[in-house]
C-alpha cells in the first residue's frame, strides 16, 4: 500500500482541524532548553504544551511547573524515572486524548525540531493522518552532524523503506502530527518499541491501517546545549525490531 498518497486513506480533502491542538515533549535533563522552548512555543496561538518528564535530575521539571503556573497552556506529566522516549510518548498521547485533542504532535526538546514549523505540518494534516518533517525528501536538510552520522541516519531510512515496503523517506523523524483518530485506529497505547525504533512502528502502523501519511521537508539542527539521548542500547533496539517486523510482515503478505 502507498502510505504516502493511499488511495483508501481515511482523511478527506480539505477537511478542517480541530481546533485543539496538543504539543507532546519527552524530557530528561533538558533544563538548559525548556524555558526558550516554553517561550517559542506560547508565542503561536491556538496550541497547548505537554512535556512529559522523566524524573530529570537537573530540575527540568521543576522549570515547567513554573511555566505551567503562569499559563495554564503548559502541563507537565511526571513519571518517576527514565523510561524511554516511546512510552514518554504513548503516556503523552493517552493524556491528551482523554481531554479531547483532536490533534497531536509530537517533537524533541533540543531544538533540532523549530517549533516554527508546526504551522507547516498542521497545515500538510489538512488531507493526511500523519504528517512527518522529513530531512530526507527535497528542501529537507541536517545541520551540523558529520558525514558518518548522516550516513547512518539516510541509509537506516532507505533499509526500513526497502524492508518494510512503504515509500516514506524518513521513517525514523521525530517530528510528527496526527490525527487523534489515526492514533486510536493503531491502539497506540500497545505500541512496544521504547526508543527510537517507536517512529518507525508508528509509521508502520498508520501504514498498515491505511492511513495517509504526508512528508514536508524540515531543516534539522544537532541540538546546541545539553546531551544526546542516543545510546547502544537504542541502536540494538532498532536492529532487532526491525528484523521482526521485516520477517512477519513478509510472512503476512504470502498468506494474502
Amino acid at each position: 500500500m502507498d502510505a504516502v498518497s493511499s488511495a483508501a486513506s481515511h482523511a478527506n480533502a480539505g477537511e478542517p482541524l480541530g481546533q485543539r491542538v496538543l504539543i507532546v515533549i519527552p524530557t530528561y535533563n533538558e533544563r538548559d532548553n525548556v524555558r526558550e522552548l516554553v517561550g517559542r512555543l506560547l508565542d503561536m496561538t491556538g496550541l497547548d504544551v505537554l512535556f512529559v518528564d522523566d524524573g530529570s535530575p537537573d530540575g527540568t521539571a521543576r522549570l515547567i511547573e513554573e511555566a505551567a503556573a503562569a499559563d495554564p497552556r503548559i502541563n507537565l506529566l511526571t513519571r518517576p524515572s527514565k523510561q524511554g522516549l516511546g512510552t514518554a510518548y504513548v503516556d503523552g498521547f493517552r493524556w491528551g486524548l482523554a481531554r479531547g485533542y483532536e490533534v497531536l504532535v509530537q517533537m524533541d526538546a533540543d531544538f533540532s525540531h523549530d517549533p516554527a514549523d508546526i504551522p507547516r505540518l498542521l497545515e500538510a494534516l489538512t488531507n493526511a493522518d500523519m504528517v512527518i518533517g522529513s530531512r530526507y525528501i527535497e528542501g529537507g536538510r541536517v545541520q551540523n552532524w558529520g558525514r558518518g552520522r548522516r550516513a547512518l541516519s539516510s541509509g537506516a531510512n532507505r533499509m526500513v523503506r526497502t524492508l518494510l515496503g512503504y515509500p516514506v523517506h524518513d521513517s525514523t523523524a521525530g517530528f510528527r502530527a496526527f490525527r487523534s483518530r489515526a492514533l486510536q485506529r493503531i491502539d497506540f497505547h500497545t505500541l512496544k518499541s521504547r526508543g527510537y525504533a517507536f517512529q518507525v512502528e508508528t509509521t508502520r502502523r498508520v501504514s498498515r491501517t491505511g492511513g495517509r501519511i504526508v512528508e514536508v521537508p524540515i531543516t534539522f539542527v544537532e541540538r546546541v546545549r545539553g546531551s544526546t539521548k542516543m545510546d547502544m542500547w537504542v541502536v540494538l533496539e532498532a536492529i532487532s525490531k526491525l528484523a521482526t517486523w521485516t520477517v512477519s510482515d513478509r510472512i503476512l503478505r504470502r498468506r494474502n
